[in-house]
Order: C-alpha cells, then structure tokens, then sequence
C-alpha cells in the first residue's frame, strides 16, 4: 500500500512536479502547491499523470502492463472525464485491465455491507451517499460544503481572535519549554528558501489540521456556555512552543457541522446542511422501501467523522429527526485508519472476489469498443 498526498509542488524547466509526502514538505524557492482533484474529480490531466507515474516508479515499482487496476471516483464524476480516465490507463499506461467504482459502494463493502448509506465528510464537503445492493441510488446524494476545510476556517478566526500566530516547522531552528500561555522563545531557521505564499499556508494548514483532531470535540447534545464551562480544556503546544488551554471553544467550533444556524458562519456558498439534514435528505429521496436498510446501515468516511464524539452526536440527531420504531444504526469501523482509506480496503475486497473477475474491462474490450466501454461496464 503506497499513500501519495493529492497535492504537489510545481517544479522547473528539468522537473514539471515535485511529487510524494517528502517533496512537498521540503522548501523550494517560488514553488507553489497544486493538486490535479477538484471537487472530487480529476482537473489537471497532467499533475494527474505524474502522479501516476510517481505511484508506478518510487512507490510500486512494478510495470503498469502487468498489473489490472481499479479506481474510485466521486458519486457525482463527469461522463467525459470517466471516459478520459479510461483512455489514460489503456493507451498510456497498458494495463492489461481496468475497473471504475464508486467511492461510497467500495466503503460500503469495506463494512462487510451491499446496502448502506455513506456518509463521507472530508475536507472540502460532507456527502451522503445512499447504496442499494451494490449500486449507487444517484437522485439520493446530497451535499453540504460544511466539512473539514470549514472548521480549518474557523479555527483560523479563532486564533486570530486570540491573537495567537501559528509558526510552521519550516521556520523553527529550536526552541524553549515555556509555561502555558507564556510567549513562546524559538529561534527562526536561516536560509529558508523564498517560499510561495500557497507552499506556506500549506503548511499552516498542517499545525491546523494537527490542532483540530488533537483538540476539537463534539459534544454528544446540544449544550449550554455553562454547561460546556464545567468540561475539563485540552492543551496544545504549537511548533514554536507556545501552549494554548483550549476551553469551551473546542466545542463551539465543530458545533455548525450539526447546527449551522446557531452558529455565526462564514459565506461558504451552496446549501450548508447540517450531517444528520445532508443524510435525512438523502434518504427521503430514496424509494420508501429502501429507507429502513439505510437508516439502519449508516456508514461513516472521511478524516473529519473521526472528531471525538462525532458518531454518538450524529445518532442523538438522526433519533430525534424519525419514530421511535425506526432502526438506526451507525457503523464506524475498526479504527481511525481504517475509516481514512476505506473505500481503498472495500477495492481490495471487492477485487479479490472470484466472481469479480468477469466485470474487469479487459483491453480486449477497450480495444472493440473504445473508451465508452466504461459506462457499460462500470455504472
């Protein structure tokens, strides 16, 4: 198993990209950060294949003709670019087969589960995805842009608020142990390259992100100032050693992602749905049948699920929407890794079912009918 970071650093005349977790994290003068994944689906072809051939050469290290290959792609993926993704991996990399599958059927089958609704908030957006026997119902998906990148937004007003600066790693040569809450002694690092403001923020963005799964906390209810005064804080230390005791605020911050209109928001655009509205909704828009295996089958995906407390507050919400004859349940898998790279561990399982083996797109097929060959084969 190889994890690449979707994100790159554009290069010089002898190199296009710098690709791979230790390229991106090393200074490069004017280099900025770019990532081929827009909206869940693949805008720049070319950051696109050096990825790829970064993936074949340094991470596999195998031969693309050798090997079949399955990809997910977003519920919500283009016709054409599921056709240019199929054309890609026939005529530039030869393999000898080739399959597309939906993200949220491949973490339904991670969860030992044909028929589910997945619910999947990462960083740019929280989807529901309702599944039914292995197939995507696509009237049902809805989406919701409060997510991962939302709480960074709003973790960012709050230490500006404080007047606290968050100092990446890249600039911190050594520094003191202070008292909580004391200014931070550090010494700054010399001859740090003329870094890109984007390469910069990028790395601010790491503190933050650091902060928010060590620090954020959602509250199993609705609840009081007073009552969230009464909660023991959680300290941090940020890079250049500044300590900061995170009190009611933890709370306070990912409280939009269940209750948006109680909560001065930042203008994100498109419908800001709370979790438990962008998975009622969904589900109503499903047959009526269908509902009770998917109220009862609610998977969770996505780096942001893994806040404390996510999933029980999410259950306390979904109780509150139906009747009380209603089942719900809510699947969270193993552990936190497993829930990351989920839809990865339900292409493994699903890739190595003997009766899998007839759905392959074969090249012979490719080559009969061309890349629309994808929609017939992979709906």
């Amino acid at each position: 198993k190889a994890n690449v970071p979707t994100h790159m650093l554009t290069g010089d005349e002898n190199t296009k990209f710098h690709v791979g977790t230790n390229a991106i994290m090393f200074p490069r003068e004017k280099s900025e950060v770019v990532s081929p994944i827009k909206d869940g689906m693949i805008e720049n072809w070319d950051q696109y294949e050096t990825m790829m051939d970064h993936l074949y050469t340094r991470c596999l290290s195998v031969e693309s003709k050798e090997h079949p290959v399955m990809m997910s792609e977003v519920a919500w993926n283009k016709m054409e670019k599921r056709h240019k993704t199929c054309e890609i991996m026939f005529e530039k990399y030869k393999v000898p087969a080739f399959y597309l599958c939906k993200n949220a059927v491949l973490v339904a089958f991670a969860s030992g589960r044909s028929t589910a609704l997945v619910l999947d908030s990462g960083a740019a957006q929280t989807t529901a995805v309702p599944v039914h026997d292995g197939y995507v119902i696509q009237h049902g998906v809805v989406r919701s842009p409060l997510a991962g990148n939302f709480l960074a937004a709003q973790v960012r007003d709050y230490l500006k608020d404080q007047k606290i600066d968050v100092v990446p790693t890249y600039k911190i040569a050594s520094k003191d142990p202070v008292k909580e809450g004391q200014t931070p002694i550090w010494t700054a690092r010399k001859n740090i390259p003329n870094v890109s403001n984007t390469w910069h923020d990028y790395q601010v963005d790491q503190v933050i992100e650091d902060l928010i799964h060590h620090v954020l906390q959602v509250h199993d209810k609705p609840a009081t100032e007073e009552e969230l005064s009464m909660i023991p804080g959680s300290g941090f230390e940020f890079p250049n050693g500044y300590s900061h005791l995170f009190g009611a605020e933890r709370f306070k911050i990912p409280e939009p992602l269940f209750d948006p209109l109680g909560t001065n928001l930042r203008i994100l655009g498109g419908d800001m749905l709370a979790a438990q509205h962008v998975l009622s909704s969904s589900i109503s828009m499903c047959d009526i049948d269908v509902r009770p295996g998917l109220w009862s089958n609610i998977v969770l995906a996505g780096g942001t699920t893994l806040l404390t407390g996510f999933a029980d507050r999410l259950t306390t919400e979904c109780h509150a929407k139906i009747t009380s004859s209603t089942k719900v349940k809510v699947v969270t898998g193993g552990n936190s890794t497993d829930r990351i790279f989920s839809a990865w561990v339900g292409a493994s399982i699903l890739a190595s079912l003997g009766t899998f083996q007839e759905l392959w797109i074969s090249k012979q097929e490719y080559e009969e009918e061309g890349r629309l060959i994808v929609d017939k084969k992979c709906p």
